[in-house]
């Protein structure tokens, strides 16, 4: 039977500009995969961008290359990750201007993890 486990690594948290997510430690884990639920869009013309990063240790950082296409409307999305060591992470960006009220780009985001052995 294997083994899985499902984290929730954000909810419904507020990102404006360049993010990280907490890192989550599955060296035990054979393949993972990241969802990403846009919840909420503010702004002009928001876009977020995210991608997969990979760590030894859960301090020092480098993109796995693998990378969710650019999203632009509420939804959800997923990306598959294998052969990633011990950490993941995603490093994000939120792009856009401020809507006519100054409201900057915001995502509201929900994010899980998903590992299995």
């Amino acid at each position: 039977m294997r083994q899985s486990i499902t984290s929730t690594v954000e909810q419904r948290r507020d990102f404006t500009e360049s993010f990280d997510t907490h890192p989550m430690e599955g060296a035990w884990a054979g393949e993972a995969i990241f969802f990403l639920t846009i919840e909420k869009l503010q702004g002009k013309d928001p876009i977020v961008q995210a991608r997969v990063q990979i760590s030894p240790d859960g301090v020092n950082w480098v993109d796995e290359g693998i990378a969710f296409s650019p999203m632009e409307e509420t939804g959800l999305y997923f990306v598959r990750v294998r052969h990633f060591g011990g950490w993941l992470r995603l490093k994000g960006l939120v792009e856009g201007g401020s809507d006519a009220g100054g409201n900057p780009a915001t995502a509201n985001l929900t994010i899980h993890l998903v590992l299995k052995a």
